[in-house]
């Protein structure tokens, strides 16, 4: 069934070359294809037969009539692979292979006409062990193959992780061949592991024998890797494997996809075409029937095919990762090639008749053909004839009804890379509609702080901005529009630097913001308790006292965040538990008691704020000043007196929403509670902003 698919890939692509106005315009394709029967003998046969144009084929005898053969697009297993490209090496004859994966063959002194539209299996082994390093788990299991290749995949894995940090804690050798006891035994190790990242280099049969062991013993949690997503496709879909592949990640080369084939499928009918001695067979096996023929009895319960079924409601399971059109971009590698050949002959004043040309020819335009495929993918080859291709990073994600998806969440990629490491990029979680308003929210706060500021330095000789100390009224705003910016730190992938500054930050400006509040509030107090000129309550008055109670305010923010940061600082850390279809990136905050005493001391110089504002509430001003900082400070500590349980009861991401919520919330209440009534007389009623509208009976008594 697979293999037919991928041939009728095959015939879909040259039957669109054929009809294309622009690729091979004058040419017509025709092609054949074979059975091997999977084995060495069937394959070297068919292969000889191929070249020689015989049914009994008699080495470097060819008997052609008509069109020469222009390449060979094959997909057999490795050792099939191996003899096929050393035999159409040694005639120099094109091969181009879809599924031949073998690190050996991108060797092209031994295989110098061989190319492949894939990554060899050491490049994807290369990648998968950049996934590891990216994701920073630092405790691995390698289960891998006995064979030449498990052994090469598992060393390089080593070579890569090790300098990297990464401890791997059992190298698991498994036999290429299927073997009971050894399997057995490899799930009694696993049981006794403690790692639970395990990186993958098996064949499908032995990978799924090893899930099968370990639904039967206490083994969960564990997050899977592997290079190959669809072994890990067909293994997800074994019932009840969530118990043990609860988290998955594998690689798919980034290939192309035949606009139109599955429409193609559907259209297939074995009447339309009789000389396709594969076809019933094909019929049989999808629709489980079987055809009548003449002289048969008719056995109850057997259902006959009728010809007439529909490939249309035979979906592949995981179409997102089935190499259905794998034969697709190899046959277009080639059409592009002769395309190339034929074009740069004539241009060189040469003329290349189609109909005659050595294989030779063709080859070297192979090596070199660049172009994109009809859905846009772009196709070139490397030096060692391998396609040069990114990785799509899958992650197995489990819905509710207990099927798995296969979603994309990243990207990796082998030529943006230096010192054998690779360019990984993965997909934000939130895309961020929720982030995007957070940080729209935050800018526009900042603006306005910022726009206020201006407001009072271009008025800072009128009554309003001179009451109550302008350097504080400067102080709170710039530390207001700190505030909102500060916000942003909260937003995107959690780093190391980012971790550091996210709630240092926040703690020292909120506090120089709280201190600044108090400091006003204590001037209007202390205002009305000066009854002669000289005393020692008017010395505090001063501009510089009220300063000196904001930077000690401050300092001593500054000094539990710097003991904070030197005993047990912030970093990220990888969260696998809060959200079970995710890996939620966030800052682990280190010391505990350190963060609460940081939020401590900052709820108690708002509590004390408040308090005194609570208290000065009734004094007369002329600008409302103590009603306005009691308004302002009641609503700054209701936002984090609601802010402490939702912390504490939100999970993974929802975690740091609540806590930019609150900041942006305390910000925009301090904001619009002390400055937008003063804004309103500075611009909308200039008229009380003078001293003489004061001097008319308005004086403060």
């Amino acid at each position: 069934m697979w293999s037919y698919r991928v041939a009728q890939s095959f015939v879909f692509a040259i039957e669109e070359i054929n009809r294309s106005a622009h690729l091979l315009p004058n040419l017509t394709l025709g092609f054949s294809i074979r059975n091997s029967g999977d084995s060495v003998h069937g394959a070297l046969y068919e292969t000889m037969g191929f070249l020689t144009g015989q049914e009994e084929p008699i080495p470097n005898y060819t008997c052609q009539h008509g069109s020469p053969q222009a390449a060979l697009v094959g997909d057999t297993r490795s050792s099939l692979s191996v003899s096929m490209a050393r035999l159409l090496g040694l005639y120099k004859f094109p091969q181009v292979s879809h599924g031949s994966s073998l690190p050996s063959l991108s060797d092209k002194i031994q295989f110098p006409s061989f190319l492949r539209t894939l990554t060899s299996d050491l490049t994807s082994s290369h990648a998968v062990t950049q996934l590891i390093i990216h994701f920073q788990w630092s405790w691995v299991i390698i289960l891998a193959h006995d064979d030449d290749f498990g052994q090469q995949a598992s060393s390089l894995a080593t070579q890569m992780l090790t300098p990297a940090g990464v401890c791997i804690e059992y190298h698991l050798h498994v036999p290429s061949h299927q073997s009971f006891s050894k399997i057995e035994e490899t799930i009694q190790k696993m049981q006794k592991c403690t790692a639970r990242v395990v990186l993958v280099f098996l064949s499908n049969s032995n990978f799924q024998l090893i899930l099968h062991g370990l639904l039967a013993v206490p083994v969960s949690g564990q997050v899977w890797v592997s290079k190959d997503t669809l072994h890990m496709a067909l293994a997800l879909t074994i019932p009840d494997i969530s118990q043990v592949l609860q988290s998955t990640f594998s690689l798919l080369p980034h290939s192309s996809r035949a606009i139109g084939f599955p429409e193609f499928l559907a259209h297939l009918r074995p009447s339309q075409t009789p000389e396709d001695m594969f076809i019933k067979k094909f019929w049989e096996f999808t629709f489980n029937c079987t055809w009548p023929y003449q002289n048969s009895t008719v056995t109850e319960g057997v259902q006959f095919c009728s010809g007439n079924e529909s490939l249309t409601n035979k979906p592949h399971p995981f179409p997102e990762v089935s190499k259905i059109d794998a034969a697709y971009a190899a046959v277009y590698s080639i059409a592009h090639a002769l395309h190339d050949m034929i074009s740069s002959e004539h241009q060189d004043g040469k003329c290349t008749d189609s109909q005659d040309f050595q294989p030779w020819q063709l080859l070297h335009a192979l090596r070199k053909v660049h172009f994109k495929t009809p859905d846009g993918v772009e196709i070139t080859f490397d030096a060692n004839g391998d396609l040069v291709s990114k990785f799509d990073i899958l992650q197995g994600q489990k819905i509710p009804k207990g099927i798995f998806h296969l979603v994309h969440v990243g990207i990796i990629d082998p030529q943006a890379s230096s010192k054998n490491k690779m360019m990984v990029h993965l997909k934000e979680d939130i895309q961020e509609p929720l982030g995007f308003i957070l940080a729209l929210v935050a800018l526009l706060l900042t603006g306005l702080a910022v726009l206020v500021l201006g407001v009072f330095l271009k008025h800072r000789d009128t009554p309003v901005v001179r009451a109550n100390n302008r350097t504080l009224s400067y102080f709170l705003l710039i530390s207001l529009s700190l505030c909102a910016l500060c916000a942003l730190l909260f937003l995107g992938r959690p780093t190391v630097t980012t971790c550091l500054l996210r709630q240092t930050t926040f703690a020292v400006v909120f506090t120089v913001a709280v201190s600044s509040v108090l400091a006003k509030t204590l001037t209007v107090v202390l205002a009305f308790r000066v009854t002669r000129p000289g005393s020692r309550i008017q010395v505090c008055l001063s501009p510089s006292a009220s300063t000196s109670v904001v930077l000690i305010a401050s300092l001593i923010q500054v000094v539990l965040c710097g003991v904070w940061l030197v005993t047990s600082p912030p970093f990220p850390e990888r969260d696998m538990i809060s959200e079970p279809r995710h890996i939620v990136i966030q800052c682990q905050e280190g010391s505990g008691a350190t963060f609460f005493c940081v939020l401590g001391y900052l709820g108690f110089l708002a509590g004390g704020t408040f308090s005194v504002a609570f208290l000065a509430r009734g004094l007369p001003d002329i600008f409302n000043e103590t009603k306005f900082l009691t308004f302002s400070m009641l609503l700054f500590c209701s936002v984090w007196t609601a802010f402490l349980p939702l912390y504490h009861s939100a999970r993974g991401k929802f975690t740091v929403a609540v806590e930019i919520f609150s900041i942006l919330a305390s910000t925009a209440g301090l904001l619009g509670g002390i400055f937008i009534p003063k804004c309103y007389i500075i611009l909308l009623k200039p008229e009380k902003n003078t001293p003489a509208w004061l001097r008319q009976d308005h004086q403060v008594q």
